[in-house]
């Protein structure tokens, strides 16, 4: 229960109406209570009618009629309340629903990148889903039927042993035994109920993937064995969950077999007391079987109770495990800091956490408001890395990054990405239109606008081929799309959004030379008085460029304009030819 402790603040946030509810729930409860002795009462006056003067036959239809009318209008009630119950108790439960999947998925967003390489997309998607769904059950049904449970035994059990305390104590023998067995076998549901919990995300995780990798899966030729490991996979999932219910598959036998017995005990104790002339009335017995049975769907349902609160806690734990991570990267400026764009690099170390690989190594530049840097170096010289610092999705191992020479740290990282535009090396597109796609970096653009950049970035014609043009929807991650066509898109999203500083990282890499130099040449008006770094490969995407540096594994290599490196051996020269004779040929 320690977990759950965690959705006492939605409670507090609902108490009005939780109040509210636990108050209807204990009078539907009470109007319930209503009919037995009634059922008491008529068995009574039938007994006085036959073993007494038969002259007052009409009077004991009165009697019997007004007790009949007693009963429905009791139900009649109860069933209002137990209406309204329902209304408020349930309807709390999806508030806290909405509210923990809000909040569960808000702390995703902020939590850093390296979170997202240690855990995968299934494994977050059901945590979201299934998890909140357990925890939804206890936060309604499990209180809901808690309270009525409570209120039946408070009201119940003193009219019981002040009618018939023998009976009563006969009846309510068999209640130590399911309390015993119910606290034995709700720590094994728990400890099952996470295994099921686990095997599910592990099963997201997997149909995710095999999903989001169907072109690989088909080119291999590889959908039986991945059919087979998935049907190994659900059988074994299966297992899990067939265990699990195993264990549940007691509650319910046993509760109606100790109300079984409970039954013959007020049957066969009220039978001699009635013989014995303990009790006056056979219709105590009646009262007392018809209370046995009003507390079979109470004391069976604490079991299922128990497995709910066991399978939300499970659930809540397993929530709580993210929640409790705390990102690295943090807002510590509350005020906007307007951002111009000089960029400066200070003796900038930077290792990955997950690999221990050190990507940047004590390197040093500035950038000055305005001008077009150049990044060039191999796979895996650090290029990338230096555009995710400068976007602040990583922090520094060690050196010091400024923005308009104020210490990265010392900015509001909203007013820092809201001034960047990044186009990232692997084009991310959603599964929306393509004008929706583009506007992303823009919700309010006009058409005009959001045209105009797609003409800058040279996709406007290949857009305006498609049968929808701009309201062509595509596909998951933009599947539809070429290679070089959500680059293109990505590129417009990020000239729409017009920003102080673009980052662009390899984003020409899928386009032809031609197609290339044309959008550099836009890119080159568009851009103007804003800093601009572009990561390539491609000497060609780098050679009008202000500045260009030259990384390789982390150090700076070379550094200055094309025509100073070309002029000088090293690297750069080497591929200026290399990729010139390519050209050629």
């Amino acid at each position: 229960m320690k977990e759950l402790k965690y959705i006492n603040k939605y409670f507090k946030k609902y108490w009005g109406k939780l109040v509210l509810g636990i108050i209807i729930t204990i009078i539907a409860r009470i109007f319930s209570l209503v009919m037995p002795p009634y059922v008491n009462k008529s068995i009574k006056a039938m007994e006085d009618y036959l073993t007494g003067d038969h002259s007052n036959l009409e009077l004991v239809k009165g009697e019997l009629l007004q007790y009949i009318l007693i009963i429905i209008g009791a139900a009649l009630l109860s069933g209002f309340f137990t209406f309204l119950m329902r209304q408020t108790i349930i309807n709390i439960s999806r508030y806290i629903e909405y509210d923990l999947k809000n909040e569960v998925y808000d702390h995703y967003q902020y939590l850093n990148l390296s979170f997202y390489k240690k855990n995968r997309t299934g494994d977050l998607m059901n945590r979201i889903s299934e998890d909140v769904t357990q925890v939804r059950m206890y936060a309604g049904p499990a209180i809901m039927y808690g309270i009525q449970t409570l209120t039946l035994f408070a009201c119940l059990l003193p009219i019981m042993f002040i009618k018939a305390p023998t009976i009563a104590f006969y009846t309510l023998l068999p209640l130590p035994i399911l309390s015993i067995l119910i606290y034995n076998i709700s720590k094994i549901i728990h400890k099952k109920s996470t295994i099921v919990q686990q095997y599910l995300s592990t099963l997201s995780t997997f149909t995710q993937e095999s999903f989001s990798g169907i072109t690989v899966i088909k080119a291999y030729g590889l959908e039986p064995q991945i059919s087979k490991e998935l049907v190994g996979l659900a059988n074994e999932g299966k297992d899990k969950s067939m265990d699990l219910a195993k264990v549940n598959a007691w509650f319910f036998p046993l509760m109606i077999l100790l109300i079984g017995i409970s039954n013959i005990f007020v049957i066969y104790i009220g039978g001699k007391q009635y013989i014995n002339g303990e009790i006056e009335s056979m219709g105590i017995i009646a009262e007392f079987i018809i209370y046995v049975n009003m507390l079979t769907w109470p004391v069976a349902v604490v079991g299922w109770l128990t497995s709910i609160v066991q399978s939300a806690a499970a659930s809540q734990e397993r929530i709580n495990e993210f929640l409790n991570v705390q990102p690295d990267i943090r807002n510590e400026v509350t005020e906007e800091t307007p951002i111009q764009g000089k960029i400066t690099f200070n003796d900038v170390t930077f290792t990955y956490d997950d690999t221990n690989i050190t990507a940047l190594k004590n390197i040093s530049f500035t950038i000055n408001n305005g001008e077009t840097v150049a990044i060039i170096g191999k796979t895996g010289s650090g290029k990338s890395t230096i555009l995710d610092l400068i976007a602040r999705l990583s922090d520094v191992s060690s050196g010091e990054i400024l923005i308009d020479d104020v210490p990265i740290k010392n900015l509001n990282l909203n007013s820092l990405r809201k001034a960047i535009g990044a186009v990232p090396q692997d084009a991310f597109l959603f599964s929306d239109t393509i004008k929706n796609n583009i506007k992303f970096g823009k919700e309010d653009a006009t058409d005009e606008e959001i045209i105009e950049v797609a003409k800058n970035s040279v996709v406007h014609k290949n857009i305006m081929g498609f049968s929808k043009a701009y309201d062509t929807i595509l596909g998951e991650r933009g599947i539809t799309l070429s290679g070089g066509q959500k680059q293109r898109v990505s590129i417009a999203r990020a000239l729409l959004k017009d920003p102080q500083i673009y980052l662009f990282d390899d984003c020409l890499s899928a386009v032809d030379t031609e197609t290339e130099e044309e959008i550099l040449n836009n890119l080159k008006k568009a851009s103007r008085n804003r800093t601009t770094l572009i990561v390539s490969h491609r000497v060609s995407s780098a050679k009008n460029a202000d500045k260009i540096i030259v990384l390789e594994d982390g150090k700076i290599l070379q550094e200055g304009t094309h025509d100073i490196l070309i002029s000088k051996d090293g690297y750069y020269k080497e591929l200026y030819h290399n990729q010139l004779s390519e050209k050629e040929n």
